[in-house]
């Protein structure tokens, strides 16, 4: 019996891979091992000597930064994804009024942590981007930004509940930035 194929992936793909490798160990028998979390993080523990055979990450510089160190191929974009708003339902925020909506000092703004997790690393730079719509804007959305996610010490939810899902329903942020997959994980 061969060992299981060590795939450490993104949070984000849980969905996909979770029913890649269901499809692959039913037509090949060989198991697959899948860990999943925040791709900085994982990255890190790979650097440390985890035996990840596969890293599928939310963004390119991790899986650059293991090939530059020798012993992992150049990356291949197999994926892309965009950013995502969720709101809570008492939130009425448009593509067109999205921008206030987050800026307002009522609304609390959840994000994955930077660093730590692409996710946080995007939702930073539409940040950048926003202070050219509005002056001022990057410091008011980093300053009130929670990082709800994503990090060492993120807290985890409950057995069988996704942490978008959790994090709001718990009421933890207004409006969460994230990857639209994980927004349309959320809604089911």
């Amino acid at each position: 019996m061969k060992e299981p194929l060590q795939v450490y992936a993104a949070g984000s793909l849980r969905e996909v891979l979770t029913e890649i490798a269901r499809d692959h160990e039913m037509r090949t028998g060989q198991k697959i091992a899948l860990t999943f979390g925040a791709s900085g993080l994982l990255r890190e523990r790979i650097e440390k000597g985890e035996g990840a055979m596969v890293f599928a990450s939310a963004d390119t510089q991790h899986p650059q930064r293991l090939a530059a160190a020798g012993g992992w191929a150049p990356h291949t974009v197999f994926v892309r994804n965009s950013l995502c708003a969720l709101t809570q339902a008492n939130v009425n925020a448009t593509p067109q009024t999205l921008l206030a909506t987050m800026l307002n000092p009522a609304v609390k703004l959840g994000t994955s942590t930077p660093k730590a997790d692409p996710s946080g690393d995007y939702a930073w730079e539409l940040f950048r981007k926003a202070d050219q719509v509005r002056a001022g804007a990057y410091a008011a959305l980093d300053a009130k930004a929670l990082k709800l996610t994503g990090g060492p010490d993120s807290p985890k939810p409950p057995a069988g509940q996704g942490t978008y899902a959790w994090v709001m329903d718990q009421s933890q942020a207004d409006v969460f930035l994230t990857y639209c997959t994980n927004a349309v994980a959320s809604q089911k």
